[in-house]
C-alpha cells in the first residue's frame, strides 16, 4: 500500500491510499467503515436533457466522486473492493453508487481514525516491501500449494495424482511434473517457496524443479509438515521457516501470538479472555497485548476499548478471522489480552 496524502488534525481528517495488491483491498475493507466518506474515480452513467426519454442511451463518463459509505464488500478470491453509499459530492448528489475499487486504484478515506486503523496503513505499506511467499505441501498423489497473504494463506491449488499405487510410475513422473509447474506458475520470478511435507516425496519434487525450473531452487527452503491442506500450511508457519523469509510476517506473528496466550492461560498465568475480563484487565491499565478479531472491530462496539489500551500504550493487533488463529480467538470471545501484571479475578 502507498500513502499518497495524509492531512489529520488529532485524529480527523483525510488519508489518501494506493491500493497495490490484493492485501491492500482486504486492508482496506476493515479501514473503511459505514460512515466514513469515501472519494474515487469511477465510471457513471450521466443523462442530458435528450436522454430523459431514452435513459438507455446515457452516456458513461470517468468521474470523481465523494461517497458517504453504507456497505463495503470484498471476497479473497476476486480482485475488487466495492463501497456502496450515497453520493455527496460529485454528480448526482443523493444517489447511490458504488465504487469498484482495484488493485492500482487511489482513493481519500475522510473520517475519525482509530489508533488500530493508523496502526494498520503502516503495517501494510511495510508489508508492501517485504517478499512474497508461496506455501506447497506434498505427499504421495496429494499437492495444496497456498500464496502467504496478510489476512492468511490463499490456496491457489489443490492437485491429485498418481500415488504409486496402481497408477504407475509415469503416472506419479506427470503428478510431480504438474505440482512443479503450477510452484513455478505461483511464484513467478520473485516469490519465495516453502516446500514441506511428510516422507520422501517432497525430495523427489524438489528434483523435478531442479530440472524444469532450476531458477526457482535459490529462493526455495525445505522443511517438514506431517499433512496437506490447511493443517499443514498452519504447522508450516508454526515450525518458523516463514519467518526466515519474513520476519514479521502478520499471519506468523498471530500464530505466535495465540500459542503465547493459551500457555498463559493453561497456566493461569498473565492473560484475559473475554469481553468482560479484558475491560477489566483494561481498567487496571494491565493490558500489554489486545488481540481482537476484526469482525468484533467492524461492529464498533469495542471502539472505546481499543483507544483506552493505545492510550496506555498497549499494543493493538487485529487478527484475522480468515485464518485459524481468528479463529481461535472468535472461540474465545473474539478478544483476548496478554497483561503486564496478574489482575484479581471477580
Amino acid at each position: 500500500m502507498r500513502v499518497i496524502k495524509r492531512n489529520l488534525r488529532g485524529d480527523e481528517g483525510e488519508i489518501s491510499l494506493v491500493a497495490e495488491s490484493l492485501d491492500d483491498l482486504w486492508h482496506l475493507k476493515h479501514l473503511v467503515s459505514p460512515g466514513d466518506l469515501v472519494f474515487a474515480t469511477t465510471q457513471r452513467k450521466i443523462s442530458g436533457a435528450t436522454d430523459k426519454l431514452r435513459p438507455e442511451k446515457a452516456e458513461r463518463r470517468t468521474v470523481r466522486l465523494g461517497i458517504a459509505v453504507e456497505a463495503v464488500e470484498f471476497h479473497t478470491h476476486s480482485n475488487w473492493l466495492r463501497i456502496h453509499g450515497v453520493i455527496k459530492s460529485g454528480v448526482d448528489i443523493g444517489s447511490y453508487h458504488t465504487l469498484n475499487i482495484e488493485v492500482g486504484s487511489e482513493l481519500s478515506i475522510i473520517k475519525r481514525w482509530r489508533p488500530d486503523e493508523l496502526q494498520r496503513i503502516e503495517e501494510a505499506v511495510a508489508e508492501s516491501n517485504r517478499p512474497r511467499v508461496v506455501l506447497a505441501l506434498v505427499e504421495e498423489g496429494e499437492a495444496t500449494i497456498g500464496v502467504l497473504r496478510q489476512f492468511g494463506v490463499q490456496t491457489v491449488a489443490d492437485i491429485r495424482g498418481g500415488s504409486g499405487k496402481g497408477a504407475g510410475a509415469g503416472g506419479r513422473d506427470e503428478f510431480l511434473r504438474e505440482v512443479a509447474d503450477q510452484i513455478a506458475n505461483s511464484a513467478g520470478d520473485e516469490a519465495y517457496v516453502v516446500l514441506a511435507g511428510p516422507g520422501f516425496t517432497k525430495e523427489d519434487l524438489r528434483k523435478v524443479i531442479e530440472t524444469r525450473h532450476p531458477d526457482i531452487l535459490r529462493r526455495l527452503i525445505m522443511d517438514d509438515a506431517s499433512s496437506t491442506g490447511r493443517s499443514g500450511f498452519q504447522e508450516v508457519l508454526r515450525r518458523g521457516a516463514v519467518d526466515r523469509i519474513v520476519e514479521a510476517s502478520r499471519i506468523s506473528r498471530e500464530t505466535r501470538l495465540m500459542d503465547d496466550l493459551l500457555k498463559e492461560i493453561a497456566t493461569d498465568g498473565r492473560a484475559a479472555y473475554g469481553p468482560r475480563e479484558v475491560r477489566e484487565a483494561a481498567n487496571y491499565g494491565a493490558i500489554e497485548t489486545l488481540m481482537i478479531t476484526d469482525n468484533l472491530v467492524r461492529r464498533g462496539d469495542m471502539e472505546g476499548l481499543i483507544r483506552d489500551v493505545a492510550a496506555g500504550r498497549g499494543r493493538v493487533v487485529i487478527f484475522s478471522s480468515e485464518f485459524e488463529p481468528g479463529e481461535r480467538l472468535d472461540a474465545l470471545g473474539g478478544v483476548a489480552a496478554l497483561l503486564r501484571f496478574k489482575i484479581p479475578r471477580s
